[in-house]
Parts: structure tokens; C-alpha cells; sequence
């Protein structure tokens, strides 16, 4: 054979592979699609070509489209540029970036706060950097794929423990004679929406010698006083800890509650400059839009002063628990915008999204092997930009979906 053809016959044998994979999440109901959005992410979108009444967006305080943030981003720009040009260690660093970190620990009442770009890579970043072969990291098998996929990436052994079942944890740190001990959970989880129970996970790591890195991405800015996230809302359980609190490792995204884009990690100022010298997803990219930390300053700000956001978005989760009334599906027990309504059947909660969708109500469906097999379901968030109207708007369509796909 020709080194041509052997080339084509290696490519060929690659892409049919892919191919039939494809067709085998095609048949399985697991092909996943983008959806083009055409506005500004609201509550009332326009996507695919139609506009929509959106229960799919992470923007929980609908902050992504307020105007003091998009003239914050515009001054930005104007003063600093479009792009940083450079890593933060070279001269992308910008004093937006200075600034935000400073007001984003401020805000979390942490010493210290290192910015990443999303926060995959803040994840990523950090569990990589402080854990390696000798040390073990004991995770909950809900966690978000990024801290499972830093896990592996650091070669530690990794010590998975049923959901939220802290004597499981337990059993695993007691057995673990690792050099570093790393508890990764996340603060509220990103398809049931129940939290963590952040006390007793500082308590066993207290216990042995652990560290609790703590990707609190759905609970920074909605839970807590003023939105502080998940230590503030368990502040009265963990007060007067110092020593436990020193353990935390604290990570937040910024492209959700708080509307703009990125993440940032808090705690300590020694892991602060450790990271900073060692983790590798800080120091080998290119540092994000100065404007963006321009925006997040007054993203903060409003976060921390506009309660009435957090009050309005927890009476529509009321509203939502307390008026839907389903027998064929169901809801998880969740106190936050995350609402899973549990289907379970891939074909049927895809059939139940296209359907709300011809109404005009966009919730997306998901699927394995983001959720447990079995599990498919509608992952309804809820915004402070909805209205009652529009939880109200949904809760029908689901009551009469229920009936139709019954019949």
C-alpha cells in the first residue's frame, strides 16, 4: 500500500468509528444540539428563530443584559482595550483584574482571590497543582465533570463516595493514609440543586486532616447574606471555626449569578501565590478581557446591594414547588433555581421539551451520562428576570402536558 492510501485508510477507519458512535447516541436519544441564541440572554429570548420564554439560562439574577454592567464593559474597553495581549505573568495583568480580585475576596470574606478564565480551568487549576501521586482526593459521585476530570488529570487516587453520604466519606478518610487529602464537592449541584452539607464536610476534614475545595458556581451570588454564597449561608454552623474555615479552598464562576464570564478562586493568601507560581491553567493562557473584570466590579456591587432580586427569585421557587402538582413526573427537593423535574425515559423528556416548545417554553432536556441513567429530566432554572406570570405560564403547560402525553 501506497504511504497515500495507508494515510486515507487510517482516516477512514478513524471517522467510520466516530460515525457509528454518533449513530449510537443518535439511537440511544442522546445526541446533543446547540441552539442559536439571537438576543441578549433574558427571560424572554429570541433562539433558533423564535422567541421563546427561556427556563434554560444559569442567570439567576438576570444581571447578563443590566445596564450598568454593559456600560462598565463598554468603559473598559474603551480604556483598556479588547483583548490583555499576555499571560497574567507577563503583562496581561491588568489593574481591572487587581481590582476585581480584591473585591471579589472582599465579598466572600476570604484573605485572598485569584481569577481564572471559566471555571473548568479554575478547577482544573487547582486541584492539579496541589495534588499529585502520593495524595488522594475523595469526591461525591455528583460532582460537576470538571473536578472529576481534574481529579484524574493530577494522578492522585481518587476516592468516589455515594451522593451527600457522609458516613461513605468518612469511611474512605479513615482508611486513607495519602500525604495530602482533598475533599471536592460541589456547593450546589448542578443538575439536582440540594446542597452540600458544607459543616459536617469541614468537620471530617478537620477530623483527618483534609482540605475541602468547595466549586460553589451555583451558589455564589443567590445564596447567603447579600448573595455571599454557600460559607454565608451556613455561617451560623460553621461561626467561630477559624481552623476549619483555613481548610476551604473556595471557587466560584462569575457567567452565572453574577452575569459576566469567568471564575475565581478564594482563600488563603499562601494558596493564592502557590497557585500563581504552580497551577497551570493560570499560567499558560492568555488573561481574560480587562473589561470583563471592569464589568465584574459593578456586577458585585450589585449583587451585594439588589436583595430584592434574591427575595423575588425565592418566591418564584415557592411558586413553582407549592402550584405544580404533577403525578406522572415529578420534582427533586430543591430549594434552589435549579428545579429537576425527574421524567426519566430519554425518548420521553425529549418529547416533553419539543413539546413545550411548540408553546413557545424553552427547558432543556438532559440526559445521560450527565445524569444518572434512568434520570432524564428537565433542568428548569429560574431567573429574578422571570416573572410570575411566566412560572405560572409554565407550570400550566406542564399540568396539560401531562395530560396529553398521557393520553
Amino acid at each position: 500500500m501506497e504511504p497515500g492510501q495507508e494515510i486515507a485508510s487510517l482516516l477512514e477507519g478513524l471517522w467510520g468509528e466516530l460515525g457509528a458512535e454518533l449513530e449510537q447516541r443518535a439511537s440511544a436519544g442522546l445526541t446533543r444540539r446547540r441552539r442559536l441564541l439571537q438576543s441578549a440572554q433574558s427571560a424572554h429570548a429570541r433562539v433558533d428563530g423564535s422567541h421563546v420564554l427561556s427556563f434554560c439560562s444559569n442567570d439567576y439574577l438576570g444581571l447578563a443584559n443590566h445596564p450598568v454592567l454593559i456600560v462598565a464593559m463598554q468603559a473598559g474597553a474603551a480604556q483598556a482595550g479588547v483583548g490583555s495581549g499576555a499571560s497574567h505573568l507577563i503583562t496581561g495583568h491588568h489593574q481591572y483584574h487587581e481590582d476585581a480580585e480584591q473585591a471579589l475576596a472582599d465579598f466572600v470574606d476570604q484573605p485572598a482571590a485569584l481569577l481564572y478564565s471559566t471555571g473548568y480551568m479554575a478547577n482544573m487549576g487547582v486541584v492539579t497543582a496541589l495534588m499529585g501521586r502520593d495524595d488522594a482526593i475523595f469526591a461525591d459521585k455528583l460532582n460537576h465533570a470538571s473536578l472529576n476530570d481534574a481529579a484524574v488529570l493530577s494522578r492522585a487516587a481518587l476516592h468516589r463516595y455515594a451522593h451527600n453520604d457522609l458516613s461513605s466519606l468518612e469511611n474512605l478518610l479513615q482508611k486513607s493514609d495519602a500525604k495530602r487529602k482533598l475533599v471536592v464537592v460541589d456547593a450546589v449541584f448542578s443538575m439536582d440543586g440540594d446542597l452540600a452539607p458544607v459543616p459536617e464536610l469541614l468537620a471530617l476534614c478537620q477530623q483527618y486532616d483534609a482540605y475541602l475545595l468547595l466549586d460553589d458556581a451555583h451558589g455564589f451570588g443567590v445564596l447567603g447574606a447579600h448573595g455571599q454564597g454557600i460559607l454565608s449561608h451556613f455561617s451560623a454552623k460553621i461561626a467561630a471555626q477559624t481552623s476549619r474555615q483555613s481548610r476551604i479552598i473556595y471557587m466560584a464562576t462569575l457567567g452565572k449569578a453574577a452575569g459576566v464570564s469567568g471564575a475565581f478562586v478564594a482563600g488563603e493568601p499562601v494558596l493564592i501565590n502557590y497557585l500563581i507560581q504552580n497551577s497551570r491553567t493560570y499560567i499558560y493562557t492568555t488573561a481574560t478581557p480587562p473589561a470583563i473584570s471592569a464589568a465584574l466590579i459593578e456586577s458585585v456591587k450589585l449583587i451585594k446591594q439588589d436583595d430584592f432580586r434574591r427575595t423575588h427569585l425565592q418566591h418564584l421557587i415557592t411558586l413553582l414547588k407549592t402550584k405544580l402538582h404533577l403525578q406522572r413526573w415529578h420534582l427533586e427537593d430543591s430549594n434552589t433555581a435549579i428545579q429537576p423535574l425527574i421524567v426519566g425515559a430519554n425518548e420521553e423528556v425529549l418529547a416533553l421539551s419539543e413539546h413545550l416548545l411548540t408553546l413557545g417554553i424553552l427547558v432543556p432536556a438532559i440526559r445521560p451520562p450527565t445524569v444518572p441513567k434512568g434520570s432524564a429530566r428537565l433542568r428548569i432554572t429560574l431567573s429574578a428576570a422571570h416573572s410570575e406570570q411566566d412560572v405560572m405560564r409554565l407550570i400550566d403547560a406542564l399540568h396539560a402536558a401531562e395530560n396529553e402525553m398521557a393520553a
